[in-house]
């Protein structure tokens, strides 16, 4: 088998190089000059993985991979990554195995975001790394699940919140373990910001600029309310990206949950008109126009015409799909199973010694993960709800059963 330096000896041997260097010390020296001359043609808007402003933990460069792609190793390979296939998107259904999960959401995100950076020439490292990390702190049961924990972590300190996007920089900056008693991915700076203001659910923006001068400060644990756009041009990919993932998707989520008919039916002549009646026609048309109306620009638009039909597509949803009889009727079994959870666990939290002594596994486990949290003096009430967040659904049930199973 060829190596890649006698594949490409001619033009390596061009290249002023240490002569003592080994046959293999020059083919990563090759590859790293590779990355460097990819870099130099990247879009003049582009983050360039050599120009980012960094880890917290200064760390030694690799010689083959780029900072971000590093990156996305770290994600890809948590445990938090791998448990985002027993999450629910929308619609908890485990006997239909075509309902769309949080990892499918997460890869169609990452599909589409990259499409988009690779023809408007963005860095697609730093893209697939934000788009693989966006959803890791989602809690079980989707956004049902989301809310009933933001109401759990409020009753008992109105000044504290659950949100998602928060929750997997804490995730990534905090809970997963790099390596074995170090916690902390250490991620650079541009893939924690592009995580954390990827805020899938703001409908009201067809333009986004980057801010580029961001803060630490502004990246770090701020409601959504405060947090702004993303850092660079490939965190706002991503962001509108997201949207374009699940408008069309949770309507054939829909239609196989029995909430509604057929997308034909479901959407208005105005929309379908614009954006087509199917998931795929959709998904072509919003990354075309996003494409053609963001190129060779310092920013990622939409065209207003096919913003107002994406925003109507989403109202639609909201009203017909997210306030359906029969996800009201989910929400309120989540509310219930998550609240019980919560009540249970904080119990546990005034004598651990006690929980961890228990014969009941879910209490067990608890306090395992209790008197090994990361941040021993974080509030309690915190290291509850990040066990709670980190549940599967399945888990999520088998927990409930156990603590209240007769």
């Amino acid at each position: 088998m060829y190596s890649l330096f006698d594949m490409y000896s001619d033009e390596f041997n061009k290249i002023d190089v240490e002569p003592q260097l080994m046959k293999n010390e020059k083919d990563t020296e090759f590859v790293r000059l590779i990355r460097e001359e990819r870099e130099r043609t990247l879009s003049p808007y582009a983050q360039k993985s050599s120009l980012s402003r960094g880890r917290a933990k200064e760390e030694e460069p690799c010689l083959i991979r780029s900072a971000y792609e590093r990156d996305m190793g770290r994600i890809i390979f948590s445990q938090s990554f791998r448990r985002l296939r027993h999450k629910t998107q929308v619609f908890f259904n485990p006997t239909n195995d075509h309902i769309c999960s949080r990892i499918e959401h997460v890869i169609y995100v990452n599909y589409i975001s990259t499409i988009i950076g690779r023809a408007l020439n963005l860095n697609t490292d730093l893209i697939q790394a934000i788009a693989m990390g966006h959803d890791l702190g989602h809690a079980p049961f989707g956004h049902s699940g989301e809310r009933a924990l933001n109401k759990c972590i409020k009753s008992v300190d109105p000044s504290l919140y659950f949100e998602h996007e928060v929750h997997s920089l804490r995730v990534l900056d905090v809970l997963e373990e790099h390596r074995p008693g170090e916690h902390g991915l250490n991620l650079t700076f541009e893939v924690r910001d592009g995580i954390v203001s990827h805020c899938g659910e703001t409908y009201n923006e067809y333009v986004l600029k980057p801010l580029r001068d961001k803060t630490e400060k502004q990246v770090s644990d701020k409601p959504e309310k405060d947090r702004t756009a993303p850092a660079t041009l490939e965190g706002c990919v991503v962001r509108f990206a997201d949207k374009i993932a699940y408008v069309g998707r949770d309507v054939e989520d829909a239609r196989r949950a029995g909430i509604i008919s057929g997308t034909g039916e479901f959407l208005p002549d105005s929309v379908v008109s614009r954006l087509g009646s199917t998931n795929s026609e959709t998904i072509n048309i919003l990354v075309g126009d996003l494409i053609h109306s963001s190129m060779n620009a310092d920013e990622i638009r939409m065209s207003e015409g096919n913003f107002k039909a994406m925003n109507d597509f989403l109202t639609r949803n909201f009203e017909e799909i997210y306030k359906a009889p029969k996800i009201a009727t989910y929400e309120k079994t989540v509310d219930i199973l998550i609240e019980a959870i919560f009540e249970a666990f904080m119990r546990c939290t005034e004598d651990i010694e006690k929980a961890y002594a228990s014969e009941n596994r879910a209490i067990k486990d608890f306090a395992k993960f209790y008197k090994n949290h990361p941040e021993s003096g974080c509030a309690q009430v915190r290291k509850v709800v990040d066990y709670i967040a980190g549940m599967t659904d399945t888990y999520a049930n088998t927990c409930f059963d156990l603590l209240y199973k007769v």
